[in-house]
């Protein structure tokens, strides 16, 4: 087909049926890719042991932080990479290969032997594991955003790229729910000496489904008109609009660290510090995550009526007023339903970015460096603060000064809330009008 005829098909405008299927088609995949990257988290309290010498409960859990922490820092190269990829190939392309690395990721870690077995070799390959998986989810998040939100009309931008988080989350919940279930299957002793390899199997092959569900997908409208141009060095490109960079990483900055903080760390922190048993504090993350992932489209939707930098800046100003208030309540409570209430609050302030921080940052970069002006510093932003959250927090307890941590969060909230206060609102000032 020449350019004049796919030119002229891309001209005619897609049903609401043809835009929720590539929607669809895209999102399984994220869930999928999400889904495989928070099952270390969901299962690290179980697998810890394997990898690591026998010590204390907080040592071990610092090591796997710390390499939670080492994937996060392969997500800026992973947003470099697949984003001039996207840009340049498309965004098919690139979600393609993005859920292909993390197949691989998945399948070293379940098969890796524990480290009575290969010793050092052990922590090493769930390094390499991590890396790749980092590289995959760092591509994953700009290309996910940017196809989710070029595929979507003008007047719903925000309700439909708010299915980015939805399909996040529902990885996150799909995690708990195996965990769940293995956990009333098996006894801890089983969980820990092999039943923790049963989930990373499960997410290689889901892996395998999502490629083949990909590779069905329509390229955007957006890129099959300007793909054919004439194109500089994309990172030049960048550069060229360093307020826009700066103002993804302010953006992100708190609401990354309030996401991370709140869903995968909670798990740990109502164990490690509130006491509670591994079974009741899964039950309390699965229960507030699922009702957190049906606020997305809620709020997503909101956006497209009242405008994004409100519903951020209400983020903003409750993050920091109510932090240390939710923190350190939850540090003393005795109850089920006390500890779910709390983490609740904490996630219903946070929808306030979640569901459209995507779509914000797409509307902020051209057509040219969509892919890789959203995905480069948010990934970055989120490798310095989303991914260190559990090890600056479980570090912030092993000084004995937790509180720390709880100020260590409303300061980088506070921080983005400035930027929120200063910015355009992009439902009005959005690049992808251009289109």
């Amino acid at each position: 087909m020449d350019n004049s005829s796919t030119l002229a098909a891309s001209a005619e405008p897609r049903t609401t049926s043809q835009r929720i299927k590539s929607i669809f088609s895209g999102s399984v995949g994220n869930l999928v890719e999400w889904y495989d990257w928070y099952v270390y988290a969901a299962f690290s309290l179980y697998f810890a042991k394997a990898f690591f010498p026998q010590g204390d409960m907080t040592a071990q859990l610092l090591n796997t932080a710390a390499i939670f922490a080492v994937g996060f820092l392969m997500r800026p190269i992973g947003g470099w990479l697949m984003g001039i990829y996207a840009d340049r190939k498309g965004r098919k392309a690139a979600l393609l290969a993005s859920v292909l690395l993390m197949c691989f990721g998945s399948l070293i870690i379940a098969l890796t032997p524990s480290y009575e077995t290969i010793g050092v070799a052990a922590p090493i390959l769930l390094v390499v594991a991590r890396l790749l998986q980092g590289l995959s989810v760092g591509g994953e998040y700009g290309t996910s955003a940017t196809y989710l939100s070029e595929m979507a009309t003008k007047e719903q931008r925000g309700f439909f790229s708010s299915f980015q988080y939805v399909t996040l989350i529902s990885g996150q919940l799909i995690a708990l729910a195996v965990l769940i279930i293995l956990q009333q299957t098996l006894t801890t002793e089983q969980l820990e000496s092999w039943g923790w390899r049963v989930p990373f199997f499960i997410g290689a092959l889901c892996a395998v489904v999502a490629m083949f569900l990909r590779r069905g997908m329509e390229e955007t409208d957006s890129f099959t008109k300007k793909k054919d141009k004439p194109k500089e060095s994309l990172l030049r490109t960048l550069l060229r609009h360093p307020k826009e960079v700066l103002t993804v990483v302010g953006l992100t900055m708190g609401g990354t660290l309030a996401f991370y903080t709140y869903t995968t760390y909670m798990q740990k922190y109502l164990v490690n510090t509130v006491g509670m048993s591994k079974d009741d504090s899964t039950m309390i993350s699965a229960a507030t995550l699922f009702l957190f992932m049906l606020l997305q489209p809620i709020v997503g939707g909101l956006s497209d009526k009242i405008g994004r930098r409100p519903i951020l800046i209400a983020f903003g100003v409750m993050g920091t007023l109510f932090t240390y208030p939710i923190l350190s309540t939850l540090h003393s409570i005795e109850t089920w339903w006390g500890a779910f209430f709390l983490i609740m609050a904490a996630l219903i302030i946070v929808s306030g970015y979640t569901s459209i921080n995507a779509v914000v940052k797409a509307e902020l970069f051209p057509t040219e460096i969509r892919a890789l002006g959203v995905g480069l510093p948010y990934a970055l932003t989120v490798s310095i603060f989303g991914g260190t959250a559990e090890y600056v927090a479980l570090w912030f307890k092993s000084i004995g000064m937790e509180s720390g941590f709880y100020w260590y969060v409303t300061a980088c909230i506070a921080c983005s809330l400035l930027v929120y206060v200063f910015m355009k609102d992009t439902r009005t000032h959005s690049r992808m009008n251009q289109d």
